[in-house]
Protein backbone atom coordinates (compact mmCIF):
# COMPACT_ATOMS: atom_id res chain seq x y z
CA UNK A 1 0.00 0.00 0.00
CA UNK A 2 1.14 3.43 -0.76
CA UNK A 3 2.25 5.51 1.98
CA UNK A 4 1.93 8.65 0.32
CA UNK A 5 -1.73 7.92 -0.16
CA UNK A 6 -3.97 10.50 2.15
CA UNK A 7 -7.57 9.97 2.32
CA UNK A 8 -9.46 12.50 1.83
CA UNK A 9 -7.85 14.19 -0.46
CA UNK A 10 -6.44 17.62 0.79
CA UNK A 11 -7.37 19.19 -2.65
CA UNK A 12 -10.63 18.10 -2.93
CA UNK A 13 -13.43 20.86 -2.53
CA UNK A 14 -11.20 23.72 -3.59
CA UNK A 15 -10.25 25.26 -6.87
CA UNK A 16 -7.04 24.84 -8.87
CA UNK A 17 -4.41 27.49 -8.38
CA UNK A 18 -3.86 29.89 -11.56
CA UNK A 19 -0.55 30.23 -13.09
CA UNK A 20 1.12 33.83 -12.52
CA UNK A 21 0.97 36.21 -15.73
CA UNK A 22 4.33 36.65 -16.91
CA UNK A 23 3.53 39.50 -18.70
CA UNK A 24 2.31 41.40 -15.65
CA UNK A 25 5.41 40.51 -13.75
CA UNK A 26 7.13 42.55 -17.24
CA UNK A 27 5.35 45.23 -16.21
CA UNK A 28 5.92 45.77 -12.84
CA UNK A 29 9.55 45.68 -13.36
CA UNK A 30 9.66 48.25 -15.97
CA UNK A 31 7.09 50.20 -13.86
CA UNK A 32 9.94 50.10 -11.15
CA UNK A 33 12.81 50.18 -13.35
CA UNK A 34 10.91 53.74 -14.48
CA UNK A 35 10.31 54.79 -11.26
CA UNK A 36 14.06 54.17 -10.58
CA UNK A 37 15.26 56.09 -13.33
CA UNK A 38 12.46 58.78 -12.63
CA UNK A 39 13.84 59.44 -8.95
CA UNK A 40 17.48 59.29 -10.42
CA UNK A 41 16.96 62.20 -12.23
CA UNK A 42 15.03 64.25 -9.89
CA UNK A 43 17.98 64.10 -7.91
CA UNK A 44 20.71 64.95 -10.42
CA UNK A 45 18.45 67.86 -11.42
CA UNK A 46 20.15 70.02 -8.38
CA UNK A 47 23.64 70.68 -7.81
CA UNK A 48 25.15 73.19 -5.09
CA UNK A 49 28.11 75.87 -5.98
CA UNK A 50 30.05 76.73 -2.73
CA UNK A 51 31.72 80.09 -2.59
CA UNK A 52 35.10 79.44 -3.70
CA UNK A 53 33.34 78.36 -7.07
CA UNK A 54 31.32 79.42 -10.63
CA UNK A 55 29.85 76.84 -13.00
CA UNK A 56 29.87 76.55 -16.50
CA UNK A 57 26.58 75.20 -17.31
CA UNK A 58 26.80 73.55 -21.04
CA UNK A 59 23.29 72.61 -22.61
CA UNK A 60 24.35 69.64 -25.46
CA UNK A 61 27.73 70.69 -25.05
CA UNK A 62 27.25 74.19 -25.84
CA UNK A 63 27.95 76.46 -22.78
CA UNK A 64 24.47 78.37 -22.04
CA UNK A 65 25.31 80.11 -18.58
CA UNK A 66 27.59 80.94 -15.68
CA UNK A 67 26.47 80.64 -12.04
CA UNK A 68 27.64 81.94 -8.85
CA UNK A 69 27.38 80.25 -5.44
CA UNK A 70 24.30 78.50 -4.14
CA UNK A 71 21.79 75.73 -5.10
CA UNK A 72 20.54 75.62 -8.75
CA UNK A 73 18.62 73.52 -10.77
CA UNK A 74 19.66 71.66 -14.57
CA UNK A 75 17.92 69.08 -16.51
CA UNK A 76 19.11 65.73 -16.40
CA UNK A 77 19.97 62.54 -18.24
CA UNK A 78 23.50 64.20 -19.59
CA UNK A 79 20.64 67.41 -20.95
CA UNK A 80 22.91 69.89 -19.27
CA UNK A 81 26.26 69.28 -17.51
CA UNK A 82 27.73 71.41 -15.23
CA UNK A 83 31.40 72.16 -14.59
CA UNK A 84 33.11 74.15 -11.13
CA UNK A 85 35.59 76.06 -11.20
CA UNK A 86 37.79 77.34 -8.18
CA UNK A 87 37.58 80.96 -9.08
CA UNK A 88 38.34 82.97 -5.79
CA UNK A 89 41.34 80.62 -5.06
CA UNK A 90 45.03 81.67 -5.19
CA UNK A 91 46.71 79.48 -7.04
CA UNK A 92 50.51 79.01 -7.50
CA UNK A 93 53.38 78.40 -10.25
CA UNK A 94 57.08 77.57 -8.97
CA UNK A 95 60.08 78.33 -11.77
CA UNK A 96 62.84 76.83 -10.95
CA UNK A 97 62.36 75.04 -7.66
CA UNK A 98 59.52 72.24 -6.69
CA UNK A 99 58.31 71.77 -3.27
CA UNK A 100 57.10 69.12 -1.81
CA UNK A 101 54.96 68.86 1.61
CA UNK A 102 56.44 70.96 4.21
CA UNK A 103 59.63 71.48 2.40
CA UNK A 104 60.09 75.77 2.60
CA UNK A 105 63.19 75.68 0.16
CA UNK A 106 62.29 73.63 -2.42
CA UNK A 107 64.35 71.30 -4.67
CA UNK A 108 66.10 73.22 -7.79
CA UNK A 109 65.04 72.60 -10.99
CA UNK A 110 68.12 73.59 -12.72
CA UNK A 111 66.94 73.86 -16.37
CA UNK A 112 64.05 75.99 -14.93
CA UNK A 113 66.21 78.56 -12.83
CA UNK A 114 69.54 78.83 -15.39
CA UNK A 115 69.65 82.28 -17.02
CA UNK A 116 72.16 84.58 -18.89
CA UNK A 117 72.05 88.35 -18.04
CA UNK A 118 72.77 91.23 -20.64
CA UNK A 119 76.14 91.38 -19.86
CA UNK A 120 76.66 87.72 -20.89
CA UNK A 121 76.61 85.84 -17.06
CA UNK A 122 74.91 83.04 -15.95
CA UNK A 123 72.99 83.09 -12.62
CA UNK A 124 69.82 80.87 -11.28
CA UNK A 125 66.85 82.36 -10.73
CA UNK A 126 64.10 81.13 -8.79
CA UNK A 127 60.53 82.64 -9.01
CA UNK A 128 57.30 82.50 -7.37
CA UNK A 129 53.91 83.13 -9.23
CA UNK A 130 50.70 83.67 -8.01
CA UNK A 131 47.61 83.66 -10.22
CA UNK A 132 43.71 83.06 -10.00
CA UNK A 133 40.76 82.20 -12.65
CA UNK A 134 39.12 85.33 -13.68
CA UNK A 135 36.71 83.62 -16.93
CA UNK A 136 35.75 80.03 -16.39
CA UNK A 137 34.38 79.80 -19.49
CA UNK A 138 37.43 81.13 -20.97
CA UNK A 139 39.91 78.45 -18.79
CA UNK A 140 37.40 75.61 -19.96
CA UNK A 141 36.79 76.25 -23.29
CA UNK A 142 39.15 78.00 -24.92
CA UNK A 143 42.60 76.30 -24.34
CA UNK A 144 43.98 73.03 -23.68
CA UNK A 145 45.65 73.13 -20.52
CA UNK A 146 45.92 76.88 -19.76
CA UNK A 147 48.23 76.32 -16.52
CA UNK A 148 50.89 75.12 -18.63
CA UNK A 149 50.49 77.94 -21.10
CA UNK A 150 51.10 80.64 -18.13
CA UNK A 151 54.36 78.67 -17.16
CA UNK A 152 55.75 78.80 -20.29
CA UNK A 153 54.74 82.32 -21.17
CA UNK A 154 56.06 83.76 -17.83
CA UNK A 155 59.10 81.49 -18.35
CA UNK A 156 59.47 83.18 -22.03
CA UNK A 157 59.27 86.90 -20.41
CA UNK A 158 61.80 86.31 -17.22
CA UNK A 159 64.45 85.06 -19.46
CA UNK A 160 63.23 88.30 -21.86
CA UNK A 161 63.63 90.68 -18.94
CA UNK A 162 66.66 89.03 -17.15
CA UNK A 163 68.22 88.96 -20.78
CA UNK A 164 68.56 92.59 -20.99
CA UNK A 165 69.53 93.06 -17.12
CA UNK A 166 72.83 93.34 -15.50
CA UNK A 167 74.28 90.49 -12.95
CA UNK A 168 74.17 93.29 -10.33
CA UNK A 169 70.99 94.11 -11.07
CA UNK A 170 69.82 90.75 -10.90
CA UNK A 171 71.48 89.79 -7.72
CA UNK A 172 71.33 92.89 -5.70
CA UNK A 173 69.05 95.99 -6.24
CA UNK A 174 67.23 94.90 -9.55
CA UNK A 175 65.14 92.03 -8.25
CA UNK A 176 61.80 94.94 -8.08
CA UNK A 177 62.46 96.43 -10.95
CA UNK A 178 62.78 92.74 -12.53
CA UNK A 179 59.47 91.72 -10.96
CA UNK A 180 57.28 94.55 -12.13
CA UNK A 181 58.74 94.13 -15.67
CA UNK A 182 57.65 90.75 -15.89
CA UNK A 183 53.69 90.92 -14.74
CA UNK A 184 53.30 94.32 -17.24
CA UNK A 185 54.49 91.87 -20.18
CA UNK A 186 52.51 88.70 -18.93
CA UNK A 187 49.03 91.04 -18.06
CA UNK A 188 49.16 92.08 -21.54
CA UNK A 189 49.33 88.94 -23.10
CA UNK A 190 46.72 87.77 -20.90
CA UNK A 191 44.70 90.65 -21.73
CA UNK A 192 45.18 89.65 -25.73
CA UNK A 193 45.24 86.27 -25.64
CA UNK A 194 42.49 85.80 -22.96
CA UNK A 195 43.02 81.94 -21.54
CA UNK A 196 40.68 82.79 -18.76
CA UNK A 197 43.51 83.30 -16.29
CA UNK A 198 44.95 86.45 -14.03
CA UNK A 199 48.52 86.67 -12.94
CA UNK A 200 48.56 88.42 -9.28
CA UNK A 201 51.78 88.37 -8.29
CA UNK A 202 55.77 87.73 -9.41
CA UNK A 203 58.51 87.39 -6.88
CA UNK A 204 61.78 86.74 -7.27
CA UNK A 205 62.18 83.34 -4.64
CA UNK A 206 66.26 82.94 -4.50
CA UNK A 207 69.00 84.74 -7.34
CA UNK A 208 72.38 83.39 -6.45
CA UNK A 209 75.49 82.94 -9.05
CA UNK A 210 76.02 78.98 -10.06
CA UNK A 211 79.38 79.19 -8.33
CA UNK A 212 80.33 79.38 -4.25
CA UNK A 213 83.44 82.07 -5.27
CA UNK A 214 80.84 84.09 -6.81
CA UNK A 215 78.25 83.92 -4.08
CA UNK A 216 80.82 84.77 -1.64
CA UNK A 217 81.99 87.70 -3.49
CA UNK A 218 78.34 88.73 -3.84
CA UNK A 219 77.44 88.17 -0.30
CA UNK A 220 80.62 90.57 0.94
CA UNK A 221 79.07 93.18 -1.81
CA UNK A 222 75.72 93.09 -0.08
CA UNK A 223 77.02 93.54 3.21
CA UNK A 224 79.42 96.50 1.98
CA UNK A 225 76.23 97.97 1.07
CA UNK A 226 74.80 97.42 4.33
CA UNK A 227 77.56 98.73 6.28
CA UNK A 228 77.31 101.96 4.23
CA UNK A 229 73.43 102.36 5.01
CA UNK A 230 74.56 101.90 8.23
CA UNK A 231 77.04 104.77 8.58
CA UNK A 232 74.29 107.46 6.21
CA UNK A 233 71.72 106.49 8.98
CA UNK A 234 74.12 107.36 11.64
CA UNK A 235 75.06 110.56 9.86
CA UNK A 236 71.71 111.21 8.83
CA UNK A 237 70.62 110.91 12.34
CA UNK A 238 73.93 112.93 13.79
CA UNK A 239 72.64 115.40 11.05
CA UNK A 240 69.01 115.32 12.53
CA UNK A 241 70.34 115.97 15.88
CA UNK A 242 73.03 118.79 15.68
CA UNK A 243 71.15 120.83 13.16
CA UNK A 244 68.62 121.71 15.54
CA UNK A 245 70.96 123.54 18.14
CA UNK A 246 73.09 124.83 14.94
CA UNK A 247 69.49 126.89 13.44
CA UNK A 248 68.62 127.59 17.11
CA UNK A 249 72.46 129.12 17.33
CA UNK A 250 71.78 131.22 14.15
CA UNK A 251 68.76 132.43 15.50
CA UNK A 252 70.39 133.61 18.43
CA UNK A 253 73.17 135.09 16.17
CA UNK A 254 70.72 136.87 14.14
CA UNK A 255 68.67 137.92 16.66
CA UNK A 256 71.82 139.71 18.52
CA UNK A 257 72.84 141.69 15.33
CA UNK A 258 69.13 142.52 14.77
CA UNK A 259 69.61 144.42 17.98
CA UNK A 260 72.78 145.62 17.41
CA UNK A 261 71.74 147.20 13.66
CA UNK A 262 68.69 148.64 15.60
CA UNK A 263 71.07 150.05 18.16
CA UNK A 264 73.82 151.77 15.70
CA UNK A 265 70.87 153.14 13.45
CA UNK A 266 69.11 154.76 16.95
CA UNK A 267 72.42 156.20 17.81
CA UNK A 268 72.86 157.46 14.48
CA UNK A 269 69.50 159.10 14.59
CA UNK A 270 70.13 160.82 17.89
CA UNK A 271 73.58 161.92 16.47
CA UNK A 272 71.67 163.51 13.45
CA UNK A 273 69.15 164.89 15.62
CA UNK A 274 71.86 166.38 17.74
CA UNK A 275 74.11 167.78 14.36
CA UNK A 276 70.67 169.07 13.15
CA UNK A 277 70.45 170.93 16.49
CA UNK A 278 73.29 172.07 16.51
CA UNK A 279 73.69 173.38 13.38
CA UNK A 280 69.84 175.39 13.86
CA UNK A 281 71.35 177.60 16.90
CA UNK A 282 75.02 177.74 14.90
CA UNK A 283 72.59 179.32 12.46
CA UNK A 284 70.88 181.96 14.73
CA UNK A 285 74.84 182.92 15.75
CA UNK A 286 77.82 181.77 14.05
CA UNK A 287 80.27 183.35 16.17
CA UNK A 288 79.31 181.91 19.53
CA UNK A 289 78.72 178.46 18.57
CA UNK A 290 81.90 178.38 16.79
CA UNK A 291 83.88 179.76 19.86
CA UNK A 292 81.63 176.97 21.86
CA UNK A 293 82.73 173.92 20.26
CA UNK A 294 86.44 175.18 19.58
CA UNK A 295 86.45 175.33 23.68
CA UNK A 296 84.99 171.78 23.87
CA UNK A 297 87.40 170.64 21.59
CA UNK A 298 90.50 172.31 23.30
CA UNK A 299 88.75 170.85 26.44
CA UNK A 300 88.65 167.11 25.16
CA UNK A 301 91.98 167.13 23.57
CA UNK A 302 93.66 168.96 27.01
CA UNK A 303 91.86 167.98 29.75
CA UNK A 304 94.46 168.83 32.01
CA UNK A 305 95.26 172.87 31.09
CA UNK A 306 94.14 175.23 33.14
CA UNK A 307 92.16 178.33 30.32
CA UNK A 308 92.31 181.76 31.28
CA UNK A 309 90.52 183.89 29.24
CA UNK A 310 91.53 187.41 28.50
CA UNK A 311 88.19 190.10 28.13
CA UNK A 312 90.04 193.16 27.52
CA UNK A 313 89.39 195.07 24.74
CA UNK A 314 92.43 196.12 23.36
CA UNK A 315 95.30 198.58 23.98
CA UNK A 316 93.71 201.13 26.08
CA UNK A 317 92.30 199.14 28.84
CA UNK A 318 93.49 199.35 32.55
CA UNK A 319 93.35 195.93 33.50
CA UNK A 320 96.94 193.67 33.82
CA UNK A 321 97.33 190.44 33.96
CA UNK A 322 99.59 188.70 36.61
CA UNK A 323 100.77 185.21 35.67
CA UNK A 324 100.30 183.07 36.37
CA UNK A 325 97.34 183.66 39.00
CA UNK A 326 97.84 181.00 41.42
CA UNK A 327 100.74 182.15 42.98
CA UNK A 328 98.45 185.32 44.15
CA UNK A 329 96.02 182.78 45.40
CA UNK A 330 95.14 180.23 47.80
CA UNK A 331 92.54 177.70 47.93
CA UNK A 332 91.53 175.91 50.72
CA UNK A 333 89.89 172.75 51.81
CA UNK A 334 86.60 175.24 52.45
CA UNK A 335 86.87 177.28 49.25
CA UNK A 336 87.96 180.46 51.05
CA UNK A 337 90.06 182.77 49.61
CA UNK A 338 93.41 184.53 51.32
Amino acid sequence: MDNNFQWPPQNEGKPPKKKTSFKKMGSTVILVFLAIILASGALSCFYTVNDKQQAVVTTFGKVTDVVDAGVHFKLPFGIQQVHKVDVNVYQKIELGYTTAGNDYYGIPVDNESSMITGDYNIVNVDFFVEYKISNPQAYLFSSDEPELILKNLIQSQVRNVVGSSTVDSVLTDGKENIQMQVKTLVTDILSEYDIGLTLVDVKIQDAEPPTQDVIEAFKAVETAKQKAETVVNDAKAYQNAQLPQAKAQADKLTQNAEYLKQKRINEAREQVAMFTAMYEEYAKNPQITRSRMYYEAIQDILPGVKLYINTSSGAGDDVQMLLPLESLVDTTSDGGVN
